[in-house]
């Protein structure tokens, strides 16, 4: 059976401000962030977008510099929510914008011919193929330097980001549920998007994204073995594997409420899914391109066919990348600001089109799921 497309990890990284230590600084667009203010690719411009619920200026929650193989294109992916209580979760209170564009020396016009269509396949390069692309400069002993000697792009490195430290304490994911998430399937609205900035809009304080490999994170823990002794035990001996598998992951938890998540409920999404984050759960986003998202609660049955196709050329929208609960409590704020998640799934155009001499972000589709905890307090 072929392997499906690679498992990159975003966690959080050293905190933003300042020139690098090399002297220089990388474009800010080049960089990969939690919270801070949006930076859109070459010659595009726009202000944060506007919540549908409240009307307020949306806080970014992250911006990812993804470039697709083989295209010239510089490309963002930037994440939004609403921090105000009562706007928190809704469908409406969340956009994803998307941006591309050449290099400034670049004087090669923009357009969208056969030349722009990508393959839908990930290669770990894809992501981090440059020092620059982190916001770091040559030269420069970054903690952001290490996702490229993980990805075997540089020399091996220390053991400090390879063992995926377990730091996140705080994962609250105590009661899975039956919910579906908010499923808002209407066409991008445009009226979201403006083009000044404002010194009152909301900010979260930004911290570096470093990127692992979940197959190095997850080390020499061969899940797939383990899963075949289980499958063999379940025959031997008329034991239900799910139950084995669920009992068990409680009694690893030691936590009451792991045990009615995993026992009492049965949910056997939500086992998937902590199961899956288990070998690094400080993980705050997951990067796989046409890959399978990571859902916390089983999603509406028929979720691919409700992603909107594209609204700008027609195609498909795929996976890219999922925001995880480790987030949450990762964005800091001065203001009672706020966001609430359980997961946070982005499709984006199969294409990754861009009209010619574009100047506004695309918006892209995403799927919320809430955290299955806010359930007991609704």
């Amino acid at each position: 059976m072929a392997a499906g497309p690679p498992v990159l990890l975003g966690l959080r990284d050293a905190a933003m401000g300042g020139p690098c230590r090399g002297g220089g600084q990388a474009p800010a667009w080049a960089t990969s962030k939690l919270g801070g203010s949006p930076d859109w690719a070459p010659s595009v411009r726009a202000a944060p977008p506007r919540c549908g619920g409240c009307g307020g200026a949306l806080a970014q929650l992250v911006q990812v510099y993804c470039p697709r193989e083989g295209s010239p294109f510089h490309r963002l992916a930037n994440v939004f929510a609403c921090g105000r209580e009562g706007c928190r979760g809704a469908p409406r209170s969340w956009k994803v914008l998307r941006s591309q564009g050449l290099p400034a020396e670049e004087e090669r016009p923009r357009d969208s011919s056969p030349k722009q269509r990508q393959e839908p396949t990930f290669a770990a390069k894809d992501w981090c193929e440059e020092a620059d692309d982190w916001g770091v400069c040559d030269g420069a002993e970054s903690p952001a330097c290490a996702p490229l000697q993980l990805l075997g792009l540089g020399e091996a490195v220390s053991g400090s980001f390879s063992e995926c430290a377990s730091q996140f304490q705080q994962l609250r994911l105590s009661e899975a549920t039956d919910g579906t998430g908010s499923l808002d399937t209407r066409p991008p609205d445009s009226e979201g998007v403006g083009t000044a900035t404002s010194g009152s809009d909301p900010v979260f304080q930004p911290f570096y994204i470093s990127v692992v490999d979940e197959a190095d994170c997850a080390g020499s823990l061969d899940t797939e073995h383990v899963d075949e002794l289980l499958r063999e035990y379940q025959q031997r001996e008329g034991v239900d594997l799910e139950q084995l598998m669920s009992e068990s992951f409680a009694g690893e938890c030691g936590h009451e409420k792991y045990e009615k998540s995993e026992v009492k409920s049965r949910d056997h999404t939500f086992h998937k899914f902590m199961k899956r984050i288990s070998v690094c759960p400080e993980q705050i986003l997951r990067y796989s391109w046409g890959g399978q998202p990571l859902f916390i609660t089983s999603p509406p049955a028929d979720i691919d066919k409700s992603v909107p196709a594209c609204a700008h050329c027609g195609s498909s929208r795929i996976f890219e990348f999922q925001l995880m609960p480790a987030l949450v409590s990762l964005l800091q704020s001065d203001s009672d600001l706020a966001v609430e998640f359980g997961t946070a799934v982005v499709y984006t155009c199969e294409r990754s089109c861009w009209p010619a001499h574009h100047q506004t972000p695309l918006e892209e589709f995403v799927f919320v799921q809430e955290d299955p905890d806010q359930k007991l307090f609704k």
